[in-house]
């Protein structure tokens, strides 16, 4: 059952795809191409997926819990929470700015709504979102746990320890996610350092693996998080393995790892923002 139609999850993606590409031309730094690329999983995920208090709780009791583990894909980190309610729309004109909450890479100690953890340096937030799904089991809260994290990520050692400790623990509230879209800030995934049989990998690991090759397409992304959903409970820590495409969204930063860290010029702003429709109203700058 979809809450919201696909037809207003969709009017949200084109205006989150906006803020992404003002905020980063706005103090020209950030990160583009990964927050475009992910912006229909947590518009999904905030909009339709997840169950969220009204009032946010850094504890988060009773309530789904989502970490950002690549966070300097903080753009659309920020657009959504924003749209979603957590702090004011024009906030996110000062992204990035001196003494602004919204830093570059999210952290807590500015005290913005809806973050829960420091996230930039990688391949910490699967350990972080293994602890804050044993604290739900210890304290008998029945809601899920989310965290995203991207291939290029999966190089980090620590990663395959956690991997190795929730399915150990059978961590069977954890729902974690690849932004897998083979590309990274020096090149292709495959060329940096390959992942190899990465389904194979997670298999190995002792998690159960659920594939979306659609990962752009918001009918595809609800299905295949509902098919993890329902994965969840059964001894097993579950990986979803999110199929995208650097830059979706903006014709001329799709298929280009270049877009993972650059900004947009005047030109290229305007050229993007004629791909992406107005629909909530912008924030004012």
């Amino acid at each position: 059952m979809i809450k919201n139609s696909v037809h207003n999850l969709e009017a949200i993606v084109a205006q989150v795809r906006r803020d992404i590409v003002r905020m980063v031309h706005g103090c020209q730094s950030g990160h583009p191409g990964g927050s475009l690329g992910c912006t229909e999983l947590l518009v999904c995920l905030y909009f339709e997926l997840m169950q969220r208090n009204e009032q946010f709780d850094l504890n988060g009791s009773g309530e789904d819990l989502f970490f950002l583990s690549n966070g300097h894909i903080s753009p659309v980190f920020y657009s959504v929470l924003a749209r979603a309610g957590y702090f004011p729309i024009d906030e996110l004109a000062t992204f990035r700015k001196l003494n602004s909450r919204l830093q570059g890479h999210p952290t807590p100690h500015e005290g913005l709504p809806g973050i829960r953890i420091a996230s930039g340096s990688l391949g910490q937030g699967l350990s972080v979102s293994i602890g804050a799904a044993q604290a739900k089991k210890l304290n008998n809260d029945n809601r899920l746990v989310y965290v995203l994290m991207g291939d290029g990520e999966l190089q980090e050692g620590q990663i395959w320890e956690a991997a190795m400790y929730a399915a150990h623990n059978r961590i069977d509230n954890l729902i974690a996610i690849v932004d897998y879209n083979g590309a990274q800030i020096d090149g292709a995934t495959n060329d940096v350092l390959s992942l190899g049989d990465l389904p194979g990998k997670w298999i190995a690991f002792g998690w159960k693996v659920i594939e979306v090759r659609r990962g752009n397409d918001i009918s595809s992304v609800i299905a295949g998080l509902r098919k993890a959903q329902d994965a969840t409970k059964k001894r097993f820590p579950v990986m979803v393995l999110l199929h995208t495409e650097m830059g979706n969204g903006v014709d001329f930063m799709m298929g280009s790892h270049k877009w993972h860290g650059v900004a947009p010029n005047d030109a290229q702003l305007a050229l993007a923002l004629n791909q992406n429709t107005e629909t909530l109203g912008d924030y004012i700058a």
